[in-house]
Formats: structure tokens, C-alpha cells, sequence
């Protein structure tokens, strides 16, 4: 895939997931500390999300830091929106907010599933 259709791809991953985490490895099996971190934060919130291992996408992998301008994995994206990578969402769960903008993230998108 060319750079332009993997960013594309990114997007529409991003777009149509309230929570979604890029990260080595998958949330039962992580592949790298951060990543298995920053996912276990995003379990402990009880709400859901969905994950892309980036080490199963060669094209994600390489193109991934360039979609926020954001070198490293893992990357939490809540509600469109670059949320971070490990320490920033380890930060935001030890306050609360990360529980909180999972469940607003995730309810939205319900709402508007519900109108179309």
C-alpha cells in the first residue's frame, strides 16, 4: 500500500472506532512493556475499544507515526482524537479521565450508530 492509502486506511480506522489503541502485539498479548501498559489501562477502564497490532501491518508500522506526527507506539486514539502514547495514558487513568473519555467516546458513537 502506498503511503497516502495508508494513512487513508488509519483514518477510517480512527474515524469509525471511539477507542482504538496501535500497539505491538494485542492486549492479551503484547508484544512490547508500553504497549501491554497502556492497553492493561485501557481494560482496567471496563470500556471497550479496539486494538491494531502494528507489528501484523508493515504499511501501519511505517506510516503510522506520520498520520499525528507522533514517533512512537503505542498510540490511543479516543474519539478521533490523539489521546497519547504510554505515559500520558497511564497519567490519565491514575486521575479517572481516561475511564471518562472512553465512556463519552463510546457513547457517542452509539448515539449516532442509533440515528443512522
Amino acid at each position: 500500500m502506498t503511503q497516502e492509502e495508508t494513512l487513508a486506511k488509519i483514518d477510517g480506522q480512527v474515524k469509525n472506532n471511539p477507542c482504538v489503541i496501535y500497539m505491538k502485539g494485542t492486549p492479551t498479548m503484547p508484544q512490547c512493556g508500553y504497549s501491554s501498559r497502556a492497553s492493561q489501562a485501557m481494560i482496567d477502564t471496563g470500556e471497550k475499544f479496539a486494538f491494531v497490532n502494528v507489528l501484523a501491518d508493515p504499511d501501519i508500522f511505517q506510516y503510522l507515526p506520520a498520520y499525528q506526527d507522533w514517533p512512537t507506539f503505542p498510540q490511543i486514539y479516543i474519539d478521533g482524537e490523539l489521546a497519547g502514547g504510554c505515559d500520558i495514558t497511564l497519567e490519565l487513568a491514575a486521575s479517572g479521565e481516561l475511564a471518562k473519555m472512553m465512556k463519552a467516546a463510546n457513547e457517542k458513537h452509539a448515539a449516532a450508530n442509533d440515528k443512522a
